[in-house]
């Protein structure tokens, strides 16, 4: 290891910055930022550095570098495009054992800044010794990609109650309690922006929290549930919050439409329970409901992983229902539902100023529902995404042309969209029941309906995977 990671307080104490151009600008902002004292020696400054110094967050010597500046300082920083000049205030730095940095040039360095991810007060540096800042900012970038934007807030909030969970609990039960309110009920409030519920399950868990109940079971009290949106099956369209919450759910619960990929971005140890749906199989969502109070009630974190978003026709509602109704917490994480994963893919806009003023989405297993306007389905100008309709496709077909929909109204159908055996095809509604027959088109698929679904500039926007493999079929059959 050739540097020492260190992480300095600078609170009011003396730092100077040689060079006001525009590396200068990014360093002294930097030393602002932890609070230092700041003096810029240079003879003229930047824009940025001349409004610092009339708001007083500097102070200026307006001079060209002499070892005497440096006095008193404990830190420096050399930022001019002078290497003789940056040279000199090296040595004169290390002459009085002052760290001092210069940018670009580790030789003439005692430290050097890394790549800086900000939680404060959670802060993670990242360095690759000065041989390799870029790689060293994709680490930070790849990390910062995991940490939740609250993180601080967080600590914060931790940092708050350190005296009153010292004063409720033996040493030994501290740090499990500890481990529990960061990754449980009380830190996903927090990082949600809820601090008043976390405030709420803070005080429940460390009335409840015990060194025996701690040591028998590894936990205390009631767990929580996440119902989390996977998205239309590319485990890249998962969102940042939806990962977070997989690395740390004890359980996971998933159905038949997410694809292993998705699964393996979940905790390796976490127990993965099938509660995929057949047809038919009304009862089975009464059985899912019940594992979900089963888990949540031993102490443990559930995600509830569920193709799509949780809340577009996944049910997601009647488990809510369930998990307040048992008084379990519980975190909705919202996903990319299917008809905006297929639109994406296919490069077909559900709304467009000269092709669609609206979208409905509708699922294929409530044709016969009084309540849908069929009408309104069929009105030009308007884009209908039909959800689980393949195998109803004769019939939203017919009740579609009833409805006064044309022969040649366009239709699109995206079978596996976003997944590697994705497939577009395209008609109208006089051929696409043929279409898809002779594709033997299977579900997962949706079908797009309207203007859009024959939107002509698609081929240049989607990846050649993508591409429409029946628009010379959809031509033939028209």
């Amino acid at each position: 290891m050739d540097y020492l990671p260190l992480f300095l307080q600078l609170r009011s104490q003396p730092a100077v910055v040689v060079g006001g151009g525009r590396v200068a600008v990014r360093k002294v902002e930097l030393l602002l930022k932890c609070r230092a004292r700041v003096t810029v020696v240079a003879p003229e400054l930047r824009d940025g550095l001349r409004e610092l110094v009339l708001k007083g967050a500097l102070r200026h010597v307006a001079d060209r570098f002499h070892p005497a500046h440096l006095d008193g300082a404990v830190v420096v920083v050399a930022a001019t495009r002078h290497r003789d000049v940056n040279a000199a205030v090296s040595a004169a730095a290390r002459e009085r054992r002052i760290p001092v940095n210069v940018v670009d040039d580790a030789e003439l360095s005692t430290f050097i800044f890394p790549a800086i991810i900000d939680r404060s007060p959670i802060v993670a540096a990242v360095s690759s010794g000065g041989q390799a800042p870029v790689l060293a900012r994709r680490v930070r970038e790849q990390i910062e990609a995991l940490l939740p934007a609250k993180l601080g807030a967080l600590a914060r909030f931790m940092g708050e109650r350190r005296k009153a969970v010292q004063q409720s609990l033996s040493a030994a039960a501290r740090r499990p309690f500890w481990e529990r309110l960061t990754s449980g009920i009380v830190g996903t409030r927090v990082l949600a922006g809820d601090e008043a519920g976390a405030e709420r399950a803070f005080e429940r868990e460390l009335r409840t929290s015990h060194l025996t109940a701690c040591a028998a079971t590894g936990g205390s009290g009631l767990g929580e549930v996440y119902l989390i949106g996977a998205g239309p099956g590319d485990p890249d369209l998962l969102t940042l919050r939806a990962l977070q919450l997989l690395q740390q759910a004890d359980v996971v619960l998933y159905d038949r439409l997410v694809p292993e990929a998705v699964l393996q971005r979940s905790r390796r140890d976490a127990e993965r329970i099938f509660v995929g749906k057949g047809t038919g199989d009304h009862a089975l969502q009464e059985r899912i409901n019940e594992q979900l109070v089963h888990w949540a009630r031993k102490g443990l974190r559930v995600a509830r992983l569920k193709g799509g978003d949780p809340l577009v026709f996944g049910r997601g509602g009647e488990e809510i229902e369930v998990l307040a109704a048992h008084g379990i917490p519980y975190t909705i994480v919202p996903g990319i539902t299917a008809a905006l994963g297929a639109a994406a893919v296919a490069g077909i806009p559900l709304t467009h100023r000269g092709l669609a003023h609206s979208v409905t989405f509708v699922t294929g297993h409530v044709l016969e529902d009084s309540s849908l306007d069929w009408r309104a389905l069929a009105a030009p100008r308007h884009t209908v995404v039909f959800y689980m309709g393949v195998a109803h496709l004769a019939r939203i077909v017919a009740k579609l042309r009833a409805a006064g929909a044309s022969a040649d109204h366009p239709v699109a159908i995206i079978e596996g969209a976003t997944l590697p055996q994705q497939r577009i095809l395209r008609g109208v509604l006089a051929t696409i029941s043929a279409i898809a027959h002779n594709a033997n088109v299977a579900p997962p698929a949706v079908l797009i309906v309207g203007e859009v679904a024959a939107f002509g500039a698609v081929d240049a926007l989607v990846p050649a995977s993508a591409r429409d493999e029946t628009s010379a079929a959809s031509g033939a059959l028209a």
